[in-house]
């Protein structure tokens, strides 16, 4: 697939201007407004301190360094929760699906692997300090949590048949199985129970179901079974695909299953949020594009097409991650400052000022501390792609700051229905 020139939407329609604010183009631009407004002075929140930047980027590239002393990092990525425990669970989902299917060729590994990774991502917003999963292997136990566990449980319950509507096909994802999905047996799955409580259950099935429904109601884009994996027919086309194409792809068919309720004139926007600070033409201005799930699903996609012989381009036209790891790291390492810091002893929600802003500042804010990381790393790290940087990284630095001042809490408490953060 070739990259292509499109005529910029007209955004004097609910339409239109819903199309113009899916652009990641968007995303930076109007986050950067915030940026330079904040550093004016002009901010009711946030100050900005340039020099702390440059000692977070030392700090993130000493990590990045420690971590991946050869500098081959990979991508920011679902998968990376997948390896938790240095286990190879793509590797044993490669040989699930050939003794299901001995005739599986590599399209439909391709297709398993996006069901998997569709609704592992979704399923993954904050799980709270208290949650776990316990994974039995053998003689031995592991206790996996936040991010991990919750990767190695949604693994595990895919495996399972959890998501499928089909008993005799239950490696894949389809409208049946997650319509079908309940509290209860998500909680039975994810081990969730009055000692071990998981933030936001109700709205991650809720968010199932949604998504269910979008996949029933759009058979040219998921098949008639309605499988996530739908999309890799979609875009594998040819032997190569834009990053952007894969993104907005997600937010043209799947901006409706947010449960945020925002709207332009009856079109979903989805993690899209008002400040009246940002501009924008017609029905757009006030509106601060986001994307966070649906971009940390797009850089977690890149493996499972890459696997199956389509080159991803364009990677760098996604942006950071605007969630509370980045976010974290730059307040707790000072780049970023709060004009008063008692609103840190309140709790916020998505759409609050604060948190909308808080996120546009990081976006801004990682698209400069990626060429400081580059430099501090030398030789080999010129090219170093933003995914790679996330992952090597600032979310690593971001959750390690995080324990070391707060047992794991994020500086900001924002309250989660399990869809966002």
């Amino acid at each position: 697939m070739t990259a292509q020139t499109h005529a910029a939407p007209d955004a004097a329609g609910p339409a239109g201007a819903a199309e113009l604010l899916r652009a990641t183009e968007e995303v930076r631009t109007r986050s950067a407004q915030l940026l330079g407004r904040a550093r004016a002075g002009d901010s009711r929140w946030f100050t900005v301190d340039d020099s702390a930047l440059e000692r977070t980027a030392a700090e993130v590239a000493a990590l990045t360094r420690s971590r991946f002393p050869d500098l081959r990092i990979p991508v920011h990525s679902r998968w990376r929760h997948f390896e938790a425990g240095g286990v190879d669970r793509a590797g044993e989902l490669t040989a699930l699906l050939a003794d299901a299917d001995a005739d599986a060729d590599a399209d439909e590994r391709a297709r398993a692997m996006i069901d998997l990774t569709v609704v592992s991502v979704l399923l993954d917003a904050g799980a709270g300090a208290q949650w776990g999963y316990t994974e039995t292997r053998g003689p031995s136990r592991v206790r996996f949590t936040r991010s991990e566990g919750l990767g190695v449980a949604s693994w595990h319950a895919f495996v399972s048949g959890l998501f499928s509507g089909d008993p005799g096909r239950p490696l894949r994802v389809d409208a049946t199985g997650l319509r079908a999905l309940t509290e209860e047996r998500l909680a039975a799955a994810f081990q969730i129970g009055p000692d071990n409580p998981l933030v936001g259950l109700a709205g991650r099935v809720a968010l199932m179901h949604r998504l269910g429904d979008a996949l029933a109601a759009q058979p040219e884009v998921f098949g008639e079974q309605g499988r996530p994996g739908g999309l890799y027919d979609g875009l594998a086309v040819t032997a190569e695909v834009r990053a952007a194409d894969i993104l907005a792809r997600l937010l043209a068919s799947l901006s409706r299953i947010w449960p945020s309720g925002n709207m332009i004139g009856g079109e979903p926007v989805g993690d899209c949020w008002r400040h009246d600070a940002v501009t924008g033409p017609g029905l757009t201005a006030g509106w601060l594009p986001l994307h966070k799930l649906s971009q940390w699903l797009t850089y977690s996609l890149l493996e499972p097409f890459e696997w199956a012989g389509v080159t991803v381009t364009g990677v760098d036209a996604l942006t950071g991650l605007p969630e509370y790891r980045n976010g974290g790291l730059l307040l707790d390492h000072g780049a970023l400052g709060l004009r008063d810091p008692q609103v840190a002893d309140r709790s916020w929600t998505p759409g609050d000022e604060l948190v909308v802003e808080w996120r546009g500042l990081t976006v801004a804010l990682l698209d400069e501390l990626t060429p400081l990381v580059r430099d501090r790393l030398g030789a080999g790290a010129s090219d170093l792609p933003l995914a790679c940087v996330l992952e090597g990284g600032t979310w690593a630095a971001g959750r390690a700051a995080a324990q070391r001042l707060r047992g794991g809490l994020p500086p900001l408490t924002v309250t989660s229905d399990g869809t966002v953060f």
